[in-house]
Formats: C-alpha cells, structure tokens, sequence
C-alpha cells in the first residue's frame, strides 16, 4: 500500500503545461528520487503535492487522506515534512534552538514566542527529543553553537533536524546536497539512510546529484518539461538511453 500518490497530477502556467499527468507513488519506509534537467516540473510537483499550489486536474492523497482541499498546515499535521533549496534557518539561534522551536510547533503548546524570546525552559521530554534527533543527524558537537557559525552542508544537516521534529511520515527534500562540497555530500547521504533505517521515514527525493541518487534511492522518476519519461528500479532508470539522453548524458 503507497503511503503517498500522485494521479495524473496535472498543472498550467499561462498557457505552459508544467506537469502532464504525473504519477507518482511512495510506499512506507521507501526513499524514492526524482529527477530531470531544469524547469521539468520537479519543485512544481512537490508544490502540488505539499499544497503550495493546487493541481489544475489529478488527485494527491496521503495516508488514506484525500488532500485536495487541505492547506500546508494540515498536511504537515497529517505526517508530511519537507526542506528547501534555498536553506532558511535563523541568525542567532543555536542548533538546538531550532529543533526545540520545531518541537514546541509540532505540541502546538503556543511557546514559540517565548521560545524566539528565549524565555521558555524546555522540558525533560522536550530535551530528550531534541537530544535524540541530534544525535541521528550527527550534530550533537555543534549543538550549542550559533547557527551563522556553520558551514552550509551542517546547516542543511539542521533543515533536516528541524523537519524530522514534527515526526513525519514522509520528507520531501528540495536537492538537499545544493552547494555541498563531496565530503558533505557523503555524510548527507550517510544521515538519510540512518532516518529511512532507524526512523522507517519515506523520503521523496528531488536532487542533480546521481551519485547521491544511485546511492540512497531504491527507485527513480524522471520529468522533462512535465512529462513524466522514466520509472522504476534506479539502476535500470539510469541505464535507459530516453533518460540519458534527456538529462544524464554519456558520461555516466
């Protein structure tokens, strides 16, 4: 049983079609990827599926939950989590920080002003958690150090943290590898299998790098200008000639 699909997700801008009747299935536990060359309609479909934008035909559901009339927020509250290409973290806060303010958003307890005003105590439970997810991301060293203070590749590794706070079901990850050197890249890659193994996390993945997508991806689909042209098996999408000659190229 998928966890999340996609049926025949289909959305227009003036005029443009952007996503032509796109399937997309994700089954529990499962890292699926998603790839194509740029404007082919990837960070569309993950607004379509998010509710940032609304299909203009198709159907998303989710956990058993149609979810064509519910906002951001309530997907998110239903197990749906998700990061960004362009990282949005706070000057200031610590690493833990911004887990704790995760974790008092998911309890939906009203402290996140008093949290940004570093006026509330977290609880043991509260501590633990954070501890935990911490310690899953590999960042219990900088814990307490200023955001601004990080490389990028760690502050993605916190993206990642604050997402996993609201215990989602599911992560849509914008290319979580952009602007990371091959190191980061390595321990990225490394901290999703950790999240898939120990946490059973589906993760739908959007990213450029193959290697990346060949190393922590069981399956693959590939968009070109909406259409969707590859799925499957990984391997067996990457080997395809439409694909390579659409996105890969001959190099690999």
């Amino acid at each position: 049983m998928s966890l999340l699909v996609a049926d025949a997700v289909t959305k227009h801008f003036s005029g443009l079609t952007a996503l032509d009747h796109v399937p997309l299935p994700v089954a529990p536990g499962e890292i699926v990827g998603l790839i194509g060359p740029n404007g082919a309609g990837k960070t569309t479909l993950f607004n379509c599926l998010y509710g940032v934008l609304t299909p203009d035909r198709g159907r998303v559901s989710f956990d058993g939950n149609d979810l064509s009339r519910l906002p951001v927020h309530r997907r998110a509250r239903l197990g749906m989590g998700r990061t960004f290409q362009r990282i949005e973290l706070f000057v200031g806060m610590t690493v833990r920080d911004h887990l704790l303010v995760a974790e008092r958003a998911r309890r939906g307890d009203g402290g996140l002003l008093k949290d940004l005003l570093n006026r509330a105590r977290p609880t043991e439970d509260e501590r633990s958690r954070v501890a935990a997810t911490l310690a899953l991301v590999g960042l219990e060293e900088v814990a307490d150090r200023p955001i601004e203070s990080l490389s990028l590749g760690r502050g993605r590794l916190v993206e990642l943290g604050r997402a996993l706070m609201i215990e989602p079901k599911l992560l849509l990850l914008d290319e979580p590898s952009s602007g990371l050197d091959h190191r980061e890249t390595e321990e990225m890659a490394d901290v999703l299998d950790s999240v898939r193994a120990e946490r059973g996390i589906a993760i739908l993945l959007v990213e450029h790098d193959v290697a990346m997508v060949r190393r922590v991806t069981s399956r693959l689909y590939v968009l070109d200008f909406g259409h969707l042209i590859g799925q499957g098996a990984t391997a067996d999408v990457i080997g395809d000639a439409a694909v390579r000659q659409a996105y890969l190229g001959d190099t690999l």
